[in-house]
């Protein structure tokens, strides 16, 4: 079959390949960079963690008597009998100084530059004034020099983690927890302790390539890129062979293949049949708009969902290989590890209008319905549970006295919660969760799982306990599915459900202004960086980055999903884990009610995700939170999970205060990433940091 084109795009990963090519390039460009200006719009001011950049020209004025000035530097002459400096240091301030006539010859090329260091005329608001820099710009590449050239060891570069941290995920040590006893399903429990860190740079597997751009990459995988090998394909069942098509070196998904006996789409018309609608299509008219997949296989009904304006979370317990989640990222889907086995969601109440689960494996009748039961706490009013399973009440499980005995339970316990049972084909049951409270008052005394009390019903469980109680009842987000807005009219919030979550509506609509003013400054400002070896002639304008540049996006600290807003206004072919940090307010509530997907997390533990699953990871204000909310994790510690998390030439974009993006500027050259600081109009507190992260894979023989 022919090969789909990359995702990767010009310029966009100039340090590529294995360790030693990166070591070789690196060191042959070291030069050329600085005197191109490849570190464009960085400035000297509120260099409050660094240096003074001139201090290893200038000597002090208590030196040495001989000292002379000449040519505005203050300098030592070498050869007096009380000069301490040996000929070693001089040779090297002779090089200093040479790079630094040739940095400053350079300032004559500048305007041939100007392509590099401003934003396309389209963009109504720029944020970069760089040619007006270049001076301050200078300033602190020479510093940098500088430091280099002392050997400042607090810029030594990360060391990069073993092989087996390749597709490792922090927190999750499933032979760890089986070793202390755990079992039951607590196994996959996600434990984060002090050991939980990596404080190293994640290597790309040997034959890592950058991933197809969607929407080829929703059906084509490179086989590589993931823990899973050609055998496991060709070995896993009939069921995985229909699904999965190897071909070569690449896993191609068939929307014609499925999980259940028919293929997928006629799967997801019958569930929508079940329901009462003619197709899936009109599950959004029907006030479906987000969906929570428990164990979603590959993700292929989340895939065939999407272009019907459905977004699907998938939700899987950490697997060493063949992980359900890393495929479905991989192939640019909404994924995250986690289990309930004994720790809620960190999803707030009444957060999904549908949940679907097939053969997914959950003892459902275990721990008396607690599982049942945290699908109902994030299940909205009017919302669907959709369950396919070999042990529904079809002829042959009715013949085997266990499996009619765990589909008695379930079907009761539903009952018990106040489901109601719409329908039931074959191994497919629906059940809606009910719009209206009275039917939990109605019920014969002892039947079924109690009202939470006020203080066990929060919104913010953050691997709380499982509670053996109904949730959310008590809440002013208690809306029935159908009376919601459909999508995409649920985006923007009514005053009357803004005053739900305490938010005033004119900060929300200020905050979706400002953000698709900030979405297309941030399209303008990587069109030059992702363009940069097509130079710009006098006159041309700047080529336009593809809406399908990113597809996976990481908001760090999401506010109220503002980002995510102006990305879908601006029509980029994307989608948006919208993460509220603990340690701030939490806006997640408002974020799910909007029609977005995200979590809650705190951002001194690792996240629950694979290696290499973001395009790009964005956060706005996270730093200063940090800085302010907490104290055992390191600004070097984020930055190490943000590697983590992102894929080789993908893109982060920092946004807080100067002296922290200064600070976290100087960090991410121990990281290998290309940096660029870059200044906010009309804004002299706040700066942007611009990052690429190279292409660096592993070499198994030398790990």
């Amino acid at each position: 079959m022919s090969r789909p084109l990359h995702r990767g795009v010009s310029g966009g990963g100039r340090l590529s390949g294995d360790i030693q090519d990166y070591l070789e390039d690196s060191q042959m460009k070291t030069k050329s960079e600085k005197e191109d200006f490849d570190k464009i719009s960085k400035t000297s001011s509120n260099h409050h963690v660094l240096r003074n950049p001139f201090q290893f020209l200038f000597s002090d004025n208590s030196s040495s008597k001989q000292d002379s000035i000449e040519n505005g530097f203050l300098l030592s002459d070498p050869f007096t009998p009380s000069n301490s400096r040996n000929r070693h240091m001089l040779t090297l301030l002779v090089l200093k100084l040479c790079l630094v006539v040739i940095v400053i010859l350079g300032l004559t090329l500048t305007m041939s530059f100007f392509w590099t260091i401003s934003l396309t005329p389209a963009s109504t608001s720029p944020v970069i004034r760089g040619y007006r820099r270049l001076q301050e710009q200078l300033v602190s590449d020479l510093w940098d020099i500088g430091e280099l050239s002392l050997g400042a060891t607090r810029f030594k570069d990360s060391e990069f983690c073993s092989l087996e941290f390749e597709n490792f995920v922090p927190c999750f040590n499933v032979s760890e927890n089986l070793e202390m006893g755990l079992t039951e399903g607590k196994e996959f429990d996600r434990r984060c302790g002090p050991m939980s860190k990596q404080n190293c740079l994640v290597l790309a597997p040997p034959k890592y390539k950058i991933p197809h751009r969607w929407p080829t990459g929703r059906d084509v995988i490179w086989i590589d890129n993931v823990k899973i090998s050609a055998q496991e394909v060709l070995s896993s069942g009939s069921l995985t062979k229909r699904m999965m098509m190897l071909d070569e070196d690449q896993i191609s998904f068939s929307f014609a293949s499925s999980m259940v006996d028919d293929n997928i789409e006629d799967y997801s018309h019958q569930i929508a049949e079940m329901i009462g609608l003619r197709n899936e299509s009109y599950l959004v008219q029907a006030g479906v708009r987000t969906v929570l997949d428990i164990g979603c296989g590959y993700g292929s009904l989340g895939a065939h969902l999407f272009p019907k304006q459905l977004l699907t979370m998938c939700i899987a317990n950490y697997e060493s290989s063949g992980s359900q989640v890393e495929i479905a990222l991989e192939r640019g889907l909404p994924a995250i590890v986690g289990s309930f086995a004994s720790k809620q969601f960190p999803f707030p109440s009444l957060s999904f209008d549908m949940i679907h689960s097939a053969w997914d494996g959950v003892e459902w009748g275990k721990k008396d319905g607690l599982y049942l039961i945290e699908v109902d706490r994030i299940l909205r009013p009017g919302g669907y549970f959709v369950w396919t399973s070999p042990f529904a009440n079809t002829p042959a499980s009715v013949r085997d006295k266990e499996n009619l005995k765990k589909w008695e339970f379930v079907r009761d316990f539903a009952k018990d919660l106040c489901w109601d049972l719409l329908s039931q084909q074959d191994k497919t049951v629906v059940w809606k969760k009910p719009s209206k409270k009275n039917c939990y008052a109605s019920r014969k005394h002892g039947s079924g799982p109690l009202i939470c009390k006020e203080g066990r019903d929060i919104e913010s469980p953050y691997y709380h306990p499982l509670e053996a109680c109904i949730a959310g009842t008590r809440s002013r987000r208690w809306i029935p599915i159908e009376e919601r807005p459909s999508w995409p009219s649920r985006a923007t919030l009514s005053s009357k459900e803004l005053a739900v979550h305490g938010v005033l509506p004119d900060d929300f609509t200020q905050d979706n202004i400002n953000w698709k003013s900030t979405v297309r400054d941030y399209w303008s400002l990587l069109s030059p960086l992702i363009f940069s070896d097509h130079p710009k002639r006098p006159g041309d304008e700047d080529p336009i980055p593809p809406n399908y540049m990113v597809r996976n996006v990481l908001d760090m600290n999401a506010h109220f999903g503002g980002f995510n807003s102006a990305l879908l206004d601006a029509r980029k072919s994307v989608w948006v884990m919208n993460v509220v940090p603990t340690s701030g307010v939490n806006h997640l509530p408002l974020i799910l009610d909007r029609g977005f997907v995200g979590v809650l997390h705190d951002w001194c533990e690792a996240f629950p995700t694979y290696p290499r699953t973001y395009d790009m990871v964005h956060a706005d204000g996270l730093l200063s939170l940090q800085t302010v909310k907490q104290s055992r994790c390191s600004m070097l510690d984020l930055l190490y999970e943000i590697d983590r998390l992102l894929r080789p030439e993908g893109w982060v974009i920092l946004r807080d205060t100067t002296s922290l993006i200064e600070s976290a500027r100087a960090m991410a050259s121990r990281l290998k990433w290309e940096a660029r600081v870059v200044e906010i109009e009309n804004n002299n507190d706040e700066k942007l940091l611009v990052c690429q992260k190279p292409l660096i894979r592993s070499q198994a023989n030398s790990l």
